[in-house]
């Protein structure tokens, strides 16, 4: 199937590690131009870039910025622009997660989670909506949130579970908001998948974390980047506001 992508250009917060250089690496193999987010890992975005333009021969571009600063956000949209053209589309990928137990988590933790998931979400949005706008063009969000928003963690991890469930409230609103101007939002909700944040738990006692799935196992970042990839694409033209699980059988419904 032919997801329509190629030279369309995206750009992914968060693209450096873990599920995001995932989606950014599936992107480019469909033939999309990927700007890849980064705040603090430069050697890691370039690393991405250079396998890009070597696996699949597409163009590429790391583009640093903190998705909570407004003046941020608007210069990786330059900068993506101006050496990939304009963005189609947009991957809400960048996350924190801090862990504590509630009762031992700074409130500055806590609006660190939120600034980070929740009002970077927000203001990524609002920059490609603006230039989307601007140019009188159709465009596609995806927002990266969690079966944690649903289910919550007794592991200390409450800002992030909140920040999460936010962004499906802001990918509903924004949603119906700009469907009228054929911008589609939408939102994966992945369930437990081997990442950098979390490999050392799992490493620990990996049948612990597979037992809690139906399907037996925890998932694959491939796995829940091709549902990313496709809700980018043009075959996705009929799906706005929904909330995907890719979560093994975590949520069914």
């Amino acid at each position: 199937m032919d997801l329509g992508l190629t030279d369309k250009v995206v750009l992914v917060t968060g693209g450096s590690r873990g599920l995001g250089r995932t989606i950014c690496e599936l992107l480019a193999a469909e033939g999309a131009r990927v700007a890849v987010n980064y705040r603090s890992r430069p050697a890691e975005a370039e690393a991405v870039v250079r396998g890009i333009g070597e696996r699949f021969g597409r163009p590429a571009v790391a583009v640093c910025g903190d998705v909570a600063c407004e003046a941020d956000v608007v210069r990786m949209f330059d900068q993506a622009e101006q050496q990939l053209g304009p963005v189609d589309a947009l991957v809400n990928n960048a996350a924190v997660c801090p862990v504590r137990p509630t009762v031992e988590l700074p409130v500055e933790e806590f609006n660190q989670a939120l600034q980070v998931n929740m009002t970077g979400t927000f203001l990524a949005s609002r920059e490609l909506v603006r230039r989307l706008a601007a140019g009188n063009r159709h465009g596609q969000i995806v927002n990266i949130s969690s079966q944690a928003a649903f289910r919550g963690s007794q592991s200390g991890k409450s800002a992030y579970d909140a920040s999460k469930a936010g962004v499906i409230g802001l990918t509903v609103s924004l949603a119906r908001e700009l469907a009228p101007r054929g911008i589609n939002v939408n939102c994966v909700a992945p369930g437990l998948m081997y990442t950098e944040m979390v490999a050392a738990a799992i490493d620990a006692d990996p049948e612990k974390f597979n037992r809690r799935v139906p399907l037996g196992r925890i998932g694959r970042t491939e796995e829940i980047a091709a549902v990313v990839v496709f809700l980018c694409s043009a075959r996705a033209s009929y799906m706005t506001g929904a909330t995907v699980d890719v979560s093994g059988g975590l949520a069914m419904h």
